[in-house]
This record gives structure tokens, C-alpha cells and sequence, in this order.
């Protein structure tokens, strides 16, 4: 079997509700959030991914990732991996895109970067690493990360560039499958949140 990502994105916060730059800050789970991935977890153990059994499970060491695998019931199996942090926003960091481009107007991150963390390259690079982590096997991955890194994944998985991924929004607690098709990379679901709607 060709292996595929299951992507999980961490669950709400009061960051990412007001829409925040949420990069190295270690901001907590709201109680939506939690929810959230408990949410998740049963949806997990539910056809067609029946406990996800026999994938390997690796998760962002910040706390709102790891708490959503944990609530999710992966936590016992998962391991951290610097890999999956989210973008250093560096001095963009717990700013509203509004406010960026209040000061830079025209801003894409996907495209200007920020000053002072991450270049585009690093970012790049990272979701390469992950990438190619997961296709070195014959065995499922699923992973418990962040928005702007999770949406590189996808990209990266496709051979696109970077800046595709400014075109793939994902949603807290949403969980994407990128697979192959006719022996290509391919997306299986994307920013689905069905486990979300009561």
C-alpha cells in the first residue's frame, strides 16, 4: 500500500478564533477546541479509519497540538517532532493579517515571508522533511500540527510551490487525507470538518 498523510490541525484557540499569527507562542486549547478533538478522535476510530490501528503518529511538541492528539487518543503513541512546529512569524507574531497589512499593505505571507522568523525557503524545507518522512514507508502517517505548516505539507505533497498553499485554507480540528491517484500525489479530502456538526 502506498502510504498516505492524515492531517490534523490542532483545535481552537483564542488565537486562532480572533486570527492571530499563531507561531511559537504556546497558546492553549478553549474548551471548543477540546471538544474539537475529542470530536476528532471518534472520528477517527469510526469507518473507513477504524482507530487508525496501524498509522504512525507524530504531533508539533506545542502544546495545542499536542493536546489535540492526546484528546483525540493518540497521545500514548505519538511522538514529538520539531518538523511540525508552526511558521516563526518572527516580529509578525500574535498580529491579525488587518494589521500587518496596515503597515505593509499587499502583504502575502505565501509570497513577502516576515521579518525576523522563518524565511519561505525554511518553511519549504521543513514540509519537504515531512514529506518525504512519510512516503519512506508502507504505513499511514498521522500528524497533529498547525494551519501554515500543515497547508506546506499539502502542497509540497502535490510538487507544487510553496505559495499554493495560500489557496488551501484548513480550519481547527478539520482533518485532510493526501493520497495518491494513478500513481500520483493526490488529495483524498481536504479541511473536512464533518466530525464538527452536530
Amino acid at each position: 500500500m502506498a502510504p498516505r498523510i492524515l492531517l490534523a490541525r490542532h483545535g481552537q484557540t483564542a488565537w486562532s478564533l480572533s486570527g492571530k499569527h499563531t507561531g511559537r507562542t504556546d497558546v492553549p486549547l478553549l474548551e471548543e477546541g477540546r471538544q474539537g478533538a475529542k470530536l476528532l478522535g471518534e472520528r477517527l476510530q469510526r469507518p473507513p479509519y477504524d482507530g487508525a490501528a496501524d498509522v504512525e503518529v507524530r504531533t508539533s511538541p506545542l502544546s495545542r497540538a499536542r493536546e489535540t492528539c492526546e484528546l483525540a487518543g493518540f497521545g500514548d503513541r505519538a511522538r514529538h517532532w520539531d518538523a511540525l512546529l508552526e511558521w516563526d512569524y518572527g516580529a509578525y507574531e500574535g498580529m491579525t493579517p488587518a494589521e500587518i497589512q496596515a503597515v505593509r499593505p499587499g502583504w502575502l505571507i505565501w509570497r513577502d515571508g516576515v521579518p525576523e522568523g522563518e524565511t519561505l525557503a525554511e518553511v519549504r524545507d521543513r514540509a519537504d522533511e515531512v514529506v518525504a518522512w512519510a512516503r519512506s514507508a508502507d504505513r499511514d502517517v498521522l500528524i497533529f500540527a498547525h494551519g501554515h505548516i500543515l497547508r506546506s505539507i499539502g502542497a509540497r505533497w502535490l510538487g507544487l510551490p510553496l505559495d499554493f498553499a495560500a489557496r488551501i485554507r484548513l480550519s481547527p480540528t478539520s482533518l485532510s487525507v493526501l493520497g495518491w491517484a494513478y500513481g500520483e500525489p493526490a488529495v483524498e479530502s481536504w479541511n473536512d470538518v464533518g466530525h464538527l456538526v452536530p
